[in-house]
């Protein structure tokens, strides 16, 4: 199953951007009085340290300039946060509809911030929260209201430099999945799409979800278990 869930969902937008430009500028001042450390810190080899240095530019950014900083913290979290409101939600509009919301009340949120703050926050789990806050609330008024098209009628925009058979073996692959994960307890599910397509570690799954580290690796084993039950009842070759 976990192959099934490692292809990450691509972002509307991702073209070169003002945000990306601030990213760029962002990054090199965040280690600019490390020397030579700052080329073993970023090392490819340990994924959560670059995670940190990325954390570390935003809020530093953030702490010089709220608004200039708030397009770097876009920039370098839109891919994960919208990626995890696709998993989430399963249709391509609402989950754009999801992250746009996220980051507005993100900006809201730190208009109001000290400085303080602002210097302690460890924007990606915070993002997350936001997110996953919002995906709660959305499920409790969709139960108030008539139910909305399958998943099916709402396919990922295709990519023009994409083949034809890549782009229908992705959108299979993407339907099925949003219609396995659709059928898990929303603790399961929020916890599979954190680990596998937000790719957080357990401690920052733990902190979005608020709930303890054992309970985060028994949501995500049990939701697991689940999704292969369900693909193996569909007579589907494993792909995992």
């Amino acid at each position: 199953m976990d192959d099934m869930l490692i292809p990450a969902a691509g972002t509307p937008g991702s073209r070169d951007s003002p945000a990306r430009a601030a990213r760029d500028r962002a990054e090199p001042a965040a280690g600019a009085e490390t020397g030579d450390t700052a080329t073993c810190a970023a090392d490819p080899a340990d994924p959560a340290e670059a995670v940190d240095e990325v954390a570390a530019a935003v809020v530093a950014a953030l702490g010089d300039d709220l608004d200039g900083g708030f397009v770097v913290l876009y920039d370098a979290y839109r891919t994960p946060v919208f990626s995890t409101a696709l998993r989430l939600c399963g249709r391509w509009a609402e989950a754009e509809d999801l992250a746009a919301e996220a980051f507005l009340r993100a900006y809201r949120a730190l208009l109001g911030y000290e400085p303080g703050r602002i210097a302690e926050l460890r924007p990606r789990a915070w993002l997350l929260t936001i997110l996953m806050n919002l995906w709660r609330n959305s499920r409790r008024g969709a139960a108030r209201k008539p139910p909305p098209g399958p998943l099916e009628a709402a396919p990922d925009p295709a990519d023009p430099a994409e083949g034809v058979e890549a782009a229908a073996a992705r959108h299979e692959t993407g339907r099925e999945l949003a219609g396995l994960l659709a059928q898990l307890p929303e603790a399961q599910r929020a916890a599979v799409v954190l680990r596998h397509a937000a790719d957080l570690p357990i401690a920052e799954i733990a902190a979005v979800l608020d709930v303890p580290e054992g309970t985060v690796k028994s949501h995500i084993s049990r939701g697991l278990a689940r999704l292969r039950k369900l693909h193996d009842s569909k007579g589907a070759p494993h792909a995992f």
